[in-house]
Order: C-alpha cells, then sequence, then structure tokens
C-alpha cells in the first residue's frame, strides 16, 4: 500500500500519514482494529504479574484508541497503574500515572500531557511502553528479526528507551501498527540512533 519512490523520509511520512486517515475512515478499519486490541488483551493476559504499569499514548492523528482497552485493565487489579508521558525540553520523555478524567496539559505539539508538578500522580518507570508507528519495519540481524518504528522524526522515543533500557533490563517496548505500514529497504531503513522495538503488534499478529 506505501510507495515512496525514493522520496524523503518527511514526504513518506506525509504519506503515511495521509494513509492512515483514509485507512480510518474506510469499511475495513473497525474489524482490524477490534483484532488488534484482542491480540494486545491477549497478550496482557499471557503477560500476567510481570506487567503491573503500562505507558500508553493519547491517540493523534487517527492513531489506535487503546485508552478504554486499558483502563479496563487497571480497572481489574488495585496494583495495576497507567502512565502517560511528558516531553521534557531536552526531548527526552518522563511518564507519569494516570487515571481517566485526570486535567492534561497541551505539549509544545499540541498533545495532550501529564502535569509534572501534580503530587498526586508520580513519576514511574513502566513495565509496558506503547508506541504508535507511523510506519515500521524488519531487519534481520545475526538470524534473529529485528522490528523498527518510524514516528514523527523528534527522536522522542529513541533517546528515551536508551535511558529507559539501562534502568530497566526488563522494559517491553512494543510498537503499534498495522500490517500496510510495512516498509521495506528501498523505502526506509532504521538510523544507528534507532532504538528496536521488542515486539510489534498488528491486527494480524504479535512479532517479536
Amino acid at each position: 500500500m506505501v510507495d515512496m519512490h525514493g522520496n524523503s523520509p518527511k514526504t513518506l511520512r506525509q504519506d503515511l500519514l495521509k494513509q492512515r486517515k483514509e485507512f480510518a475512515a474506510g469499511k475495513s478499519y473497525a474489524s482490524a482494529k477490534a483484532d488488534l486490541i484482542a491480540r494486545l488483551n491477549g497478550f496482557l493476559l499471557k503477560a500476567g504479574q510481570s506487567v503491573g504499569s503500562i505507558a500508553l499514548y493519547w491517540p493523534i492523528q487517527d492513531e489506535v484508541d487503546l485508552r478504554p482497552t486499558l483502563i479496563s485493565w487497571m480497572k481489574s487489579d488495585a496494583h495495576r497503574r497507567l502512565a502517560l508521558p511528558f516531553a521534557r525540553p531536552d526531548k527526552h520523555l518522563d511518564f507519569f500515572e494516570w487515571q481517566e478524567g485526570d486535567l492534561l496539559i497541551p505539549s509544545a505539539h499540541g498533545v495532550p500531557e501529564p502535569n509534572p508538578n501534580n503530587t498526586a500522580r508520580p513519576q514511574l518507570i513502566p513495565d509496558l511502553i506503547l508506541i504508535p508507528c507511523v510506519g515500521w519495519s524488519c531487519s534481520e540481524i545475526d538470524g534473529a528479526n529485528h522490528y523498527w518504528r518510524l514516528g514523527y522524526g523528534g527522536g522522542y522515543f529513541d533517546r528515551t528507551l536508551a535511558q529507559l533500557r539501562k534502568d530497566n533490563p526488563n522494559l517491553i517496548c512494543m510498537g503499534i501498527g498495522f500490517g500496510w505500514q510495512k516498509l521495506d529497504d528501498s523505502q526506509w531503513a532504521a538510523q544507528t540512533h534507532d532504538e528496536p522495538l521488542d515486539m510489534l503488534l498488528t491486527e494480524s499478529d504479535l512479532f517479536c
């Protein structure tokens, strides 16, 4: 579905975002979203107590809205927590606990964020981070598949993951996307500063 024709990453992002908007308005979106969420629920059920805190994202530009699913997950166990990212001026992310109904503040990019000065919502290091993909790719390194995320180009997640993986070696970073967003090497290739995903979830599979 995606065709880059040798264009720049910026143009590729624009094309992918346009296609995502069209896909979200199409007839097949509801079933694809339902299948993706079902696979996420299956993963969380299997993970059990090993995942007690999840950093989600506030959906923008037709990203899959996982909030209702994750709120239900949290409410089923008093020990579970959710968190949202806060973008620091140095382009790193901090994660603060979030509950439904919390007052959020708009970031410089217009994305609702938690208030870092809210003492009732502490900062936390999540067990699982869910990251929406504009596009994604797979490459084989030393006989193993590695999955990569094409984001919006700010580099926030790459900087953050590099540090968080030092603080929490058991951290799971899961990309969220659809099968049609997969890119091949002629369209886009991960750079040396890009952090790999631990897992990639689509409507058809959980790649890891």
